[in-house]
């Protein structure tokens, strides 16, 4: 029983005393033994009092961590599922339903000069070939998550220099402070170099830090964990690719790597690079690869002639960053079967425009409900 507090203590010496007779050993039996049990249920209590701490919150995002490529590890699931909401900051981890479709769209007239100061009425929302209502429309307000991803592969080498000045120059152009990038290396084994941030400097040191390009090229794995790791955040989730496109040895191929994208809510703008100074050697099939990407989520693709190019594609970039609308669709409480469906958007007023969306969207399957024995 381990130590006994004075009182215990106390209680046993007397009811020792008094069972010398067997009289008095009926007469105080059923006291002493009351005496006994009150006492080691007070002892325990108090015990249990001082061991009491306040249990740890959960992690409720991706965490810093030395040991792990790009220095992040993905949250897990804790046991303690209610949360305080004070705990957590709600413009970081996405809160709304999952039945939410978020159309990033860049309204342009025939000169490619954007339109702004359209209002909800002014859209018109088609999901497979059904006019839908719009749930709501935001402007550049909506914060942007980013995910810029550089190839380091043994492909490009040629201005790599320029290309990272270009590169840098863009955060500095497109960055706010309620904005977020980070930055993925294309290579062999494509990693997460810089988790996201709104810190600059941290930026253009990743880029700087960024050796002479070598290996092989897996850009699909990267375009695949780049919008698995944007997923969880709150905003307009976009994807840069400085690249000359051009695929290797990927896991992954072109077909998962667009649904991965488009179930993701990802929006891709492609900078393709290495192919300056009228260089004849032109990959036509990556070439094809990324304007797909870039049209099936509502981004654009960029190709320089020559490094000069470079600033001019991250400027329009920038440009079409800051003239966005942002259209929400809500799909119903109707459980996800997991399909493609098609989105179309069009101008009520006007039909001189070209209108840059997203052109689908998979629906989400019901999220399996974790269980666990207490």
């Amino acid at each position: 029983m381990g130590r006994l507090v004075p009182g215990i203590a106390r209680a046993v010496n007397c009811c020792r005393s008094g069972l010398t007779s067997l009289p008095a050993a009926k007469s105080l039996g059923v006291a002493c033994i009351a005496v006994l049990l009150f006492a080691l249920v007070a002892q325990a209590q108090s015990g249990r009092r001082k061991e009491t701490r306040p249990p740890a919150k959960p992690v409720s995002g991706p965490v810093a961590d030395p040991t792990s490529p790009g220095g992040v590890v993905k949250p897990s699931i804790s046991r303690q599922a209610s949360i305080d909401k004070d705990d957590v900051d709600e413009t970081d981890i996405i809160r709304v339903s999952s039945n939410l479709v978020p159309i990033p769209a860049t309204v342009l007239d025939r000169t490619g000069t954007a339109i702004t100061g359209l209002q909800l009425g002014d859209f018109e929302l088609w999901i497979d070939g059904q006019v839908r209502p719009i749930a709501d429309l935001t402007r550049t307000e909506t914060p942007v998550r980013l995910a810029m991803l550089f190839d380091n592969s043994g492909s490009l080498d040629f201005a790599r220099e320029f290309e990272k000045k270009a590169a840098m120059h863009f955060f500095h152009r497109v960055m706010r402070p309620k904005d977020e990038a980070s930055i993925y290396s294309v290579q062999s084994d494509s990693y997460l170099a810089q988790p996201l941030t709104n810190d600059i400097s941290r930026l253009e040191q990743t880029i700087l830090g960024f050796g002479r390009p070598e290996g092989s090229t897996s850009l699909f794995d990267a375009i695949i964990d780049a919008s698995a790791y944007l997923k969880p955040y709150a905003g307009r989730r976009v994807l840069i690719i400085v690249s000359d496109g051009i695929e290797t040895t990927s896991r992954s191929d072109f077909a998962a790597t667009m649904q991965h994208v488009l179930a993701n809510d990802c929006q891709i703008f492609v900078v393709q690079t290495g192919l300056y100074d009228g260089a004849n050697l032109r990959a036509l099939a990556a070439e094809r690869r990324m304007e797909e990407l870039a049209n099936q989520t509502g981004g654009a693709v960029f190709i320089p002639k020559a490094t000069a190019d470079l600033d001019r594609a991250f400027e329009q970039i920038a440009a079409d960053l800051a003239h966005q609308y942002v259209l929400s669709y809500y799909a119903g409480e109707q459980p996800g079967d997991g399909r493609f469906h098609a989105i179309e958007l069009k101008l009520r007023s006007r039909k001189d425009v070209r209108i840059r969306s997203r052109k689908g969207y998979y629906s989400r399957k019901p999220a399996k409900v974790a269980t666990s024995e207490w």
